[in-house]
């Protein structure tokens, strides 16, 4: 990663603890492989492979290995947009198949989940039922453009700002994107994003299939060759080194983003009073800045993926860590246990 630092070790911790916790995990079927890195003060002290990328053939996992970062996408579409679009700005201004609504969601309410277009699957009402019937969980073979007009028609669950609500925000802020540039999202991410990062191995859809890591038997990831438009809510596949150096810009140790654009992202953006229990269900003793969840007490903020991945920084300890793996089945329960590995491990030795 150019300009960041590349350290073999950080005195006082073991990282290597890590990875024999990890190499347990593969050993006893609970994990396929996965693939490490931790950055600290700057620098990455600790990058590293364990398992399998390919648990059938026995095919050894590789610090190059490309994952689904599926809803890790979104912290990337968000600092993109933030080089872009005004937060104050309506939908409907940017996408006008929504421009005939009465009330309008502005760009700060896609970003922060309270537009009231929501993921139909998360909830049991008419109205979910509804964005369920219209673009199910989103991985469909529509286009951009027949993406915004089925959700366009469609009622808001609630009013903006009024409650957070998971939806369809990033994708429409990156369809937004495309509209406003005339281009892919894909092509505004690599000159706005990836290559000022030296994010070379970041793009939508799967670039080389056999780097491609595989689930455990029985658990499936989805066909992203489907896709007819640059997600910006869940479509980025890459590597762990690559999403280090978009957490280094995060605590400032890149020259991406401003640091007024970081602290936009990563502070609470939630007015007094907006009903947060989808949001605690979700993330418990979380706020929301854009695109990624902040912890009330810590400050850490973090936004994972449904196929495994997830990630997370602690600005109070300059501390990120990536860890990147394909277990839908059992997502939740690694987030878990990484964090709470990664949190002991670095106790211990400070």
């Amino acid at each position: 990663m150019p300009g960041m630092g590349r350290a073999g070790h950080d005195r006082g911790v073991n990282w290597e603890l890590i990875d024999t916790a990890l190499s347990a995990e593969v050993a006893a079927g609970r994990l396929p492989g996965a693939v490490v890195g931790i950055l600290h003060r700057g620098a990455v002290v600790h990058l590293s492979a364990v398992g399998y990328r390919d648990p059938v053939a026995r095919v050894p996992m590789t610090e190059d290995t490309l994952f689904w970062l599926a809803s890790m996408t979104k912290p990337v579409t968000t600092a993109g947009a933030l080089q872009l679009l005004d937060l104050g700005t309506e939908l409907g201004g940017l996408l006008p198949e929504f421009a005939g609504r009465a009330v309008q969601p502005t760009v700060l309410d896609l970003l922060r989940h309270t537009s009231g277009i929501v993921e139909g699957l998360l909830g049991s009402t008419e109205v979910h039922r509804r964005y369920a019937n219209a673009v199910g969980d989103g991985m469909t073979a529509f286009t951009g453009d027949e993406f915004v007009g089925r959700l366009a028609p469609l009622p808001l669950l609630h009013a903006p700002g009024e409650r957070w609500h998971y939806g369809w925000g990033l994708d429409l802020i990156g369809l937004a994107v495309e509209r406003r540039t005339g281009g892919r999202l894909g092509d505004f991410l690599r000159d706005a994003v990836f290559r000022p990062l030296g994010m070379t191995e970041t793009g939508f859809g799967v670039a080389d299939p056999d780097r491609y890591a595989k689930p455990l038997p029985g658990e499936s990831l989805p066909d992203l060759s489907r896709a007819r438009f640059d997600s910006g809510g869940a479509g980025l596949v890459g590597t762990a080194e690559d999403y280090l150096a978009f957490v280094a810009a995060l605590l400032g140790h890149r020259p991406l983003l401003t640091p007024s654009m970081v602290d936009r992202m990563t502070t609470d953006r939630l007015e007094e009073g907006t009903d947060v229990r989808g949001l605690e269900e979700m993330r418990p003793h979380h706020t929301f800045g854009l695109g990624v969840a902040v912890h009330r007490d810590t400050g850490a903020y973090t936004w994972p993926g449904a196929g495994g991945t997830t990630w997370w920084a602690d600005p109070a300890r300059d501390l990120g860590v990536v860890f990147l793996a394909h277990s839908p089945g059992r997502a939740k329960r690694n987030h878990a246990f990484i964090g709470e590995l990664v949190e002991r491990v670095f106790d211990t030795g400070r």
